[in-house]
């Protein structure tokens, strides 16, 4: 482009490719100046009008706005730290449009109602930190004034839930599930009483010594007795509830009588609730982990074989250690 040429308006539109109107309002902004006029009052604009402009262009399409294209132009701020303030911007930007586009596939899939709608994309849009406190605050209310197995009440506590910048649907999805299960007041009951059920066991000194190990002793024989086609209320059942009785008497230091039979199925009935395995899957979901094998069906079969082999009427214990 000729350093001397003088251009109009509607030249400089079709050199540019930008409407005349763009090129008036910048004009009218004093962001680009014309060079000159014509006789007759017309705009006129120079080679260095013209590669301000470009650069209004390439700014504006970035997404600055026109008071820092301003100052970039008056050499009041530099174009690298324009650059960096941003593309920072541009970051909380993309985050925010990723979230929204796994909420609306969450919602398709879903086929939420306008209220669900409005609820997942408010849960959704919650920080890292708030999502850590619905949790935190539930563990806290769950916990309080009560002395736990310090393994337990870590794993907890440290089990938090970190959605992705760029979450999955099923992501949404479950951490709206779980936000919605840590507020419900029947499950928040439900925990409670577990909490009160291992404190008491603390207290009295029956707390076993390694509950990781009994419930994998628990899964195994039971998964075992399931595949086997064995019904927790029959006869084929009684050994298996027998020896599991046993093996938790043992591991609690405690004789396997009837009285410590009716209080093995009455612990096992307070925190056997599919609700909290569930609060387990679906952190693991959030975190981006392998959701782990379910055991409540073990435990509730256990269950419905200690009430069948007589847990209730103290018929079926023995006083072996």
């Amino acid at each position: 482009m000729d350093g001397g040429t003088l251009y109009t308006i509607g030249e400089l539109a079709r050199r540019t490719g930008l409407p005349v109107r763009t090129i008036r309002f910048y004009s009218d902004e004093g962001v680009v100046p014309p060079s000159g006029r014509t006789a007759a009052g017309y705009r006129l604009y120079d080679a260095a009008a013209v590669a301000r402009l470009d650069l209004v262009r390439t700014l504006r399409d970035l997404g600055i706005d026109l008071g820092t294209v301003r100052r970039v132009l008056d050499r009041e701020i530099g174009v690298g730290e324009v650059a960096a303030v941003h593309a920072e911007a541009l970051d909380v930007r993309i985050r925010t449009l990723r979230l929204r586009r796994a909420v609306l596939r969450a919602v398709a899939k879903r086929g939420s109602t306008p209220e669900e709608i409005e609820l997942m994309h408010k849960l959704a849009r919650l920080s890292d930190e708030e999502r850590r406190r619905i949790i935190t605050d539930f563990i806290d209310e769950s916990f309080a004034g009560l002395d736990l197995n310090p393994d337990f009440a870590a794993k907890m506590r440290s089990a938090l839930p970190e959605l992705p910048d760029d979450p999955e649907p099923e992501q949404v999805d479950a951490w709206v599930e779980l936000a919605e299960l840590v507020g419900d007041p029947g499950f928040r009951a439900s925990v409670r009483r577990m909490a009160e059920a291992q404190a008491a066991d603390i207290s009295r000194g029956s707390y076993p010594d390694d509950p990781v190990r009994l419930a994998e002793l628990t899964r195994e024989k039971i998964e075992q007795a399931i595949a086997d086609g064995i019904a927790p209320e029959s006869d084929a059942a009684r050994p298996i509830a027998d020896e599991l009785a046993r093996a938790y008497a043992d591991a609690s230091q405690t004789t396997n009588d009837a009285e410590f039979r009716r209080d093995l199925l009455a612990r096992m009935e307070i925190g056997t609730d599919r609700r909290a395995e569930r609060y387990w899957q679906l952190l693991t979901v959030i975190n981006g982990r392998p959701v782990p094998p379910t055991l409540t069906p073990c435990f509730e079969w256990f269950i419905e074989a200690l009430r069948a082999s007589g847990a209730n009427s103290g018929s079926g214990a023995d006083t072996r250690r």
